[in-house]
């Protein structure tokens, strides 16, 4: 019986891989391969969400529109584009929903809206919409108001979102159509469904039906198709025209391309801050319990951006993010994680307790939903690291740090002089307490070496003789303290016996030469503990308690550092043939999660900026050693 259960979760919630993004630069929209919106939150990424059945598939919320009669699915993006085609193929028709969102623009703003076209490209075919918006995260009731031109929701109550991040509490449907006559002589049949609306059309070879979804949109309006044609087109325009301006001429354009797209989805406009993940709550092992909320901007996972970024030609987006990296930098609202927060919210404020929903059951039953998140306070000492490294590669790349910033800069560089040699939480956020993280050294290492350089270059005053003193002392801590005789690599933390893939960054920010006997030894350590056919875990929570229940899948972010490492150690056919392995467990979009599961799975929130940023870094690097020979650094 309970088989069967469980196969019945299982049909209700599409695997996690089953979507495709769009977003308007402020917030952005999961599309599953059935045409139904499972996902958005509103006006902000980290807003209470409007629909949320991926979460919970009777009370979330969700907007379908799909044919009436049962269809073979596929979907893609309009090439070169973040525009969303499903296709429906039957005996009777092929059909076609585009999903898009017009771009909102670098102004924040709470009117939003999502786009969707039907088309009929042969045959005969009836659509069903079917609408039933949830707002704050099914928390709050609404109203419905049915018109005939569409219809509007609009929440009872005050809905009060945390950090300023707003919350809709208005949304209104638009339907297409001829305003001469009513939509009903149109052949569009409409009615109300307890709270949310259902409405109907058959459409036949070249016929198309448009809606557009708005947040705070008022009344509701007949919009003309070619009104929704116009849109589309200048959606289209404006990605193409973005996309033109990557440098990247290498071996895996397509998946390069992709994964910039996905990151620059995952960037909120108005600020420059970059998502982790648009979603929450979405688990690292079926049925458990690390589910996290990625809806805001980590200092780890912004700063590894700027690489991918200025690695690809795109500098205003680099220079969006290193101007919010140097805003928190200067605002030093830290407490117990020091002058920077390890997270914030996309606006730069720091509110983001975590909370249970309660009345979610989660995706295939995977509790507890959390949104907020509670590992905002941890003392990760490797953010210092990421932060001056992506600093410094913006100051090398024509966005200069200003007087006043550096002042701030340096004053946190002085802050670590006095706290780096002291246990913290890591890079995993683990929640099993804090530990003398062997990575944690080594960005500490990175954060002196590029501030001492970054003074050096620009002529900047500061104590340059304490940072190279404790610089020196950190690295000699880390070859004293961080290599494990017995195992002969270099481990988690001090004293541990346990591996890391974190450590795989060590040759590659230049702490160890890719060649050295002791990295060379480390690496095949992490080959045989961390690598399952070319996959690699973070690490092995069961030898190294982290403090939660469950196990977790591999790494997509590790595997392409992982592909990188084995490039600059010499091993350039490992390196391509697990990168091309990897692409073989994106989705059909060319999408990844945070993670890998056994089976192939995506597990996690998705798409994860992480993994996109990785695998450019990964394609970059490993273009340059199959031109230039194995182990050649790109700075020589």
């Amino acid at each position: 019986m309970a088989d069967a259960a469980d196969g019945v979760t299982m049909q209700r919630y599409p695997n996690i891989s089953d979507h495709g993004l769009i977003g308007d630069l402020q917030t952005a929209a999961l599309v599953s391969t059935d045409g139904t919106v499972n996902w958005f939150c509103c006006p902000r990424f980290d807003s209470p969400s409007v629909f949320a059945s991926l979460l919970d598939a009777d009370k979330g919320g969700y907007f379908r529109i799909a044919p009436e009669n049962e269809c073979v699915t596929r979907q893609l993006y309009f090439p070169d584009t973040a525009v969303l085609i499903t296709r429906f193929m039957s005996a009777d028709g092929v059909g076609e929903i585009y999903d898009f969102m017009p771009i909102a623009g670098k102004r924040a703003t709470t009117r939003h809206r999502l786009v969707r076209q039907c088309r009929v490209v042969r045959g005969t075919m009836k659509f069903i919409l079917e609408l039933q918006p949830r707002f704050d995260y099914a928390r709050a009731t609404h109203t419905t108001q049915v018109t005939n031109d569409g219809a509007v929701f609009r929440a009872e109550g005050t809905i009060s979102a945390a950090g300023g991040a707003g919350a809709a509490g208005e949304l209104t449907l638009h339907m297409s159509g001829s305003s001469a006559s009513s939509l009903e002589e149109q052949g569009v049949t409409m009615e109300r469904d307890g709270d949310g609306l259902r409405a109907t059309r058959t459409l036949r070879t070249g016929q198309s039906w448009g809606v557009i979804l708005e947040s705070d949109g008022g009344a509701p309006k007949r919009v003309h198709s070619d009104d929704i044609h116009r849109l589309l087109t200048d959606t289209v325009s404006f990605w193409r025209t973005w996309l033109r301006g990557s440098t990247y001429r290498g071996r895996w354009r397509d998946m390069v391309a992709r994964s910039a797209m996905t990151l620059k989805l995952m960037q909120y406009a108005p600020t420059g801050g970059l998502v982790a993940a648009p979603t929450a709550a979405l688990p690292e092992q079926e049925g458990g319990e690390r589910n996290w909320d990625y809806r805001y901007t980590w200092i780890r996972d912004g700063s590894f951006s700027i690489y991918g970024l200025l690695g690809l030609g795109f500098t205003d987006e680099a220079e969006g993010f290193a101007t919010w990296l140097r805003d928190r930098a200067a605002e030093h609202a830290g407490d117990a994680s020091g002058p920077l927060k390890i997270m914030y919210r996309v606006d730069g404020s720091s509110d983001l307790t975590e909370e249970i929903l309660g009345h979610f059951e989660g995706w295939r039953g995977s509790k507890p939903v959390r949104i907020g998140n509670g590992a905002a306070d941890q003392l990760q000492l490797d953010i210092y690291g990421e932060a001056m490294d992506a600093l410094a590669l913006a100051d090398n790349n024509g966005v200069p740090v200003a007087h006043q910033n550096w002042l701030k800069i340096a004053s946190f560089i002085d802050w670590l002089c006095e706290h780096w040699d002291q246990p913290d939480e890591g890079i995993w956020e683990t929640r099993g307490g804090r530990k003398n993280f062997v990575y944690g050294r080594l960005q500490t290492w990175v954060a002196l070496d590029r501030a001492i350089k970054m003074s050096q270059k620009r002529a900047r005053p500061a104590d340059v003789t304490r940072w190279t003193a404790e610089r020196d002392a950190v690295y000699n801590q880390v070859f004293d303290q961080g290599w494990h005789p017995k195992i002969g690599a270099f481990t988690q933390f001090y004293g541990s016996e346990v591996l890391d893939s974190s450590l795989l960054m060590m040759p590659l920010q230049g702490f160890i030469s890719p060649k050295d006997p002791m990295w060379l030894q480390t690496l095949n350590a992490i080959d045989r503990e961390l690598v399952s056919d070319s996959l690699v875990y973070r690490y092995n929570p069961s030898a190294s308690p982290d403090g939660l229940a469950g196990n977790e899948g591999t790494f997509s972010l590790c595997t392409f550092w992982y592909v990188d490492a084995l490039a600059r150690a010499g091993r350039l056919e490992d390196a391509e043939l697990t990168f091309e392995k990897m692409h073989t467990y994106a989705n059909h979009l060319r999408l990844y999660s945070e993670e890998i599961g056994s089976t192939g799975e995506q597990l996690g929130n998705f798409p994860q900026a992480f993994s996109h940023l990785a695998l450019i870094s990964a394609a970059v690097n490993l273009d340059y050693q199959l031109d230039h020979g194995a182990g050649i650094t790109p700075d020589g």
